[in-house]
């Protein structure tokens, strides 16, 4: 299973302005965010360049990682990181109960609505895709 990568303006969270500063650092993808951000010290270099939060750029690229997951992408990477879960590897870790838990939790918290919560087996198919990438990875 191939990762999925995205223009960096379909990953939720970024303003217009985040996004221009990332383009002019030639950061257009959320592929590219990830691979200039390896290390802490790369995440703290570019949150120096960007005059910005180092707790931003670490939210940046945990929603990039988990846009990976071809059936998360950029719909649901907001979902499952406030959720909790903030990278593949923690995904593919994770119970389909707990996390349906997790998002139905904050779906009630935060919108009080049950009916906008994924079904436990779109929340499976989430977690067996990121176990596909954890391993190819």
């Amino acid at each position: 299973m191939k990762s999925f990568y995205w223009p960096i303006e379909q990953l939720p969270g970024l303003s217009k302005a985040n996004q221009q500063q990332l383009k002019s650092l030639g950061i257009n993808h959320t592929q590219d965010l990830l691979r200039v951000t390896k290390t802490q010290a790369n995440k703290q270099d570019l949150a120096n360049q960007l005059k910005c939060q180092l707790q931003l750029i670490n939210k940046w690229v945990a929603l990039a990682d988990l846009a990976r997951v071809p059936t998360v992408g950029c719909d649901y990477c907001g979902v499952v990181l406030h959720s909790g879960i903030i990278s593949v590897n923690q995904l593919a870790q994770t119970t389909v109960s707990s996390l349906h838990r997790q998002i139905l939790k904050l779906q009630v918290a935060t919108l009080q609505r049950k009916d906008l919560c994924p079904s436990p087996d779109v929340v499976k198919t989430w977690i067996n895709e990121a176990k596909i990438i954890n391993h190819e990875s």
